[in-house]
């Protein structure tokens, strides 16, 4: 079993920053591909950025393109989002995800793990 702990939600305005941060202790870390979902009140959960195991980036969605982006450090066992100009409709539960397949995946079917995610909310 992974375990998958997100930190970094909170409350920020518009036009705001916040980096949220998932670490999955593990020696086996640095061999997953890992993933970001938010999901919004009322909606399904939905794709953000994904991130392989050798560091190579899937294209982040259309809604969050150029604002958000994924890192990751091995050492730290933990992978980031970055998201920047923040927008009240950026406002979702945030959860990270593992693929044991250590590659990008966009469709949260081929994810093993999933943390329990963050609150991030914008006030405009």
């Amino acid at each position: 079993q992974v375990q998958l702990v997100e930190s970094g939600g909170g409350l920020v305005q518009a036009g705001g920053s916040l980096r949220l941060s998932c670490e999955a202790p593990g020696r086996k870390f640095s061999t997953f591909g890992m993933g970001w979902f938010r999901q919004a009140p009322g909606k399904e959960r939905e794709f953000v950025a994904a991130i392989s195991r050798s560091g190579e980036t899937a294209p982040s969605a259309g809604s969050v393109k150029d604002r958000f982006s994924i890192s990751r450090d091995n050492a730290k066992n933990t992978v980031y989002l970055q998201m920047n100009d923040l927008k009240p409709e950026d406002t979702a539960v945030y959860y990270c995800a593992a693929t044991l397949s250590g590659v990008t995946l966009t469709g949260s079917f081929g994810y093993d793990y999933w943390g329990r995610g963050t609150q991030v909310t914008v006030s405009s």
